[in-house]
């Protein structure tokens, strides 16, 4: 019996994808374990593996194709065997009778072209799509089964100038761009276009820190060998802290449904070669410097190999985004959505000024910049927050707490 191909589910709030790209054709030999094909979702890219030995005797979901989470997009077998299984509904053919019936149900309203007898079918992700960039989608043409309109006519349909006058919309996001890059187009458009976003920026002096720092390495010595020390994971654990003192912040808005969250979920941003990723250490609260450091560790390696589990890829509740290693001062971070605050890091800088005795002392300084959806929350508690989070960085034996 024939084995599936089936779409995979890489988070938890996937629930369908799309395949990029075939490496295999039908009636390829293929092994447990070959990469057959790239499939993508919101959040990334994704290479799929054989389930089995054989044949691949049939693709049931063709490149840019789209298919719900757990459905198969090819088959696997032996040469000469026939796939039952070879009209998966989620493949831009001709639409079974129970198709008809269900798209019947996504009929547009009549509009200026007068369709008012016409019914028009489209997939529900091409729906999807649509909606969230404005497209009256009785304007398109469909080159799916029976003229129904598919994911890549919306992605493809270019609305007609309608006056000299018009303005530039996001029907266009991510257009002329593929894969991982097209998706961070349209979710960095779609963030900007959906929230009101403000940028605050200050710098902490973590003159402090880096004396705690110092200090505690030479009293733990190889006992810490983890990365409990890092720059980066006491940032975690200073914006953990500061997240409990401020729960508002820790928050995530949405078609008109806010939500303050209990739990702590931090995104850390991680530039990869196709982009940008966003893995998440979950429950941040409850872990200690030490865990937090593995977690870190954990997750920016897998999002660089490509081996991350999809619920590491979704669920956070707050994100962090390090420009530091480059050499950046301040930047201007922008909402990973649904999310309601991001924290931008630049790179730590010395200086010389006075100390409260007169006298020139060294101070290190780092640069944070903090972006926040107005919509929710104000310029006065954004501040505050921005604030707290310095304050952990300068008192840094609070951290252990």
């Amino acid at each position: 019996m024939a084995t599936s191909i089936l779409m995979p589910k890489l988070g938890l709030t996937m629930t369908e994808g799309t395949v990029e790209s075939w490496y295999k054709k039908e009636g390829d030999v293929v092994k447990k374990g070959d990469i057959i094909c790239t499939i993508s979702s919101e959040k990334l890219t994704h290479d799929v593996e054989a389930p089995a030995d054989g044949i691949l005797l049939k693709i049931i979901v063709e490149e840019m194709g789209d298919i719900p989470c757990k459905e198969p997009i090819g088959y696997i077998g032996e040469s000469g065997e026939k796939v039952v299984d070879a009209s998966a509904p989620a493949k831009e053919t001709t639409p079974t009778e129970d198709q008809v019936q269900q798209e019947a149900q996504v009929v547009a309203p009549p509009t200026s072209r007068d369709k008012e007898v016409e019914r028009i079918f489209i997939t529900p992700i091409a729906r999807k799509i649509a909606a969230e960039q404005g497209i009256d989608y009785s304007d398109i043409t469909g080159t799916g089964g029976n003229g129904r309109i598919t994911r890549r006519d919306v992605e493809n349909f270019v609305p007609p100038i309608k006056a000299a006058s018009a303005t530039v919309t996001g029907t266009n996001a991510g257009e002329g761009l593929s894969g991982m890059r097209k998706v961070i187009a349209k979710r960095m458009h779609n963030s900007l276009q959906q929230t009101a976003q403000v940028t605050l920026h200050r710098k902490a002096n973590v003159s402090p820190l880096m004396t705690f720092r110092a200090d505690m390495k030479a009293k733990l010595g190889e006992r810490l060998s983890g990365g409990q020390l890092s720059i980066n994971t006491l940032l975690v654990r200073a914006v953990v802290l500061a997240l409990k003192d401020f729960p508002e912040m820790n928050a995530s808005y949405a078609n008109g449904e806010h939500a303050v969250h209990e739990d702590i979920h931090i995104g850390v941003a991680v530039a990869v070669d196709e982009g940008l990723i966003v893995p998440v250490v979950k429950d941040a609260t409850n872990k200690t410097l030490t865990k937090l450091a593995e977690n870190i560790t954990n997750i920016t390696d897998g999002a660089r190999s490509n081996t991350l589990s999809g619920d590491l890829l979704t669920g956070s509740t707050f994100t962090i985004s390090n420009l530091g290693y480059a050499g950046i001062e301040y930047f201007t971070p922008i909402l990973n959505t649904p999310e309601i605050g991001i924290l931008g890091v630049g790179a730590i800088d010395c200086k010389l000024v006075f100390s409260d005795n007169k006298e020139i002392v060294e101070q290190h300084e780092i640069p944070l910049s903090l972006t926040f959806d107005h919509q929710v929350v104000d310029g006065a508690p954004a501040a505050e927050f921005l604030q707290r989070i310095c304050y952990y960085l300068e008192n840094p034996y609070l951290l252990l707490f």
